[in-house]
């Protein structure tokens, strides 16, 4: 059984994924590009990050950021090479959907890259109701970005 839970981004099985996270991140995209966020930033009281832990063992992460008292945006979702396929990144961002909906707020978002590396991400995205938006927040147009968002509400 799968377990999505509150986690601490410094633990060191973490922080072992999310550094292989952010070295992706600037391999794939130009450093202007990148907004992953560090473990330092991950640990802020505006986000919330989960793991994902079969028997103990990190299968994945998520963190939900709240943007403001109306919208969170979605950070560092990351699933180990071992366990992609398996369902880990869609069991993570249903509970991050699950808790934006608890704390009331109407639109979660994301921002991705537009280089093939992503299209996996970008189709999970998809098939979970997001759809491709403008910049949000503090977000400017960037031809190496996609910005998506999912109005919350009781049905979606």
């Amino acid at each position: 059984m799968i377990d999505i839970d509150c986690d601490d981004p410094n633990r060191a099985d973490v922080l072992q994924l999310l550094t292989e996270h952010l070295a992706d991140m600037f391999a794939t995209s130009p450093p202007e590009s990148v907004h992953a966020l560090d473990p330092s930033a991950l640990s802020h009281e505006s986000v919330t990050f989960f793991t994902a832990r079969e028997d103990g063992a990190l299968l994945g992460c998520g963190a939900l950021k709240e943007i403001d008292a109306q919208q969170g945006e979605i950070k560092s979702m990351r699933t180990i090479s071992a366990a992609r396929g398996r369902g880990v990144a869609a069991l993570v961002l249903t509970r991050i959907v699950d808790v934006a909906r608890q704390r009331r707020y109407e639109r979660l978002c994301l921002e991705t890259g537009t280089e093939h590396f992503f299209a996996p991400a970008r189709r999970l995205y998809s098939r979970n109701g997001f759809t491709e938006c403008e910049p949000f927040g503090d977000y400017l147009p960037d031809p190496n970005s996609v910005f998506m968002s999912r109005v919350l509400n009781a049905e979606g």
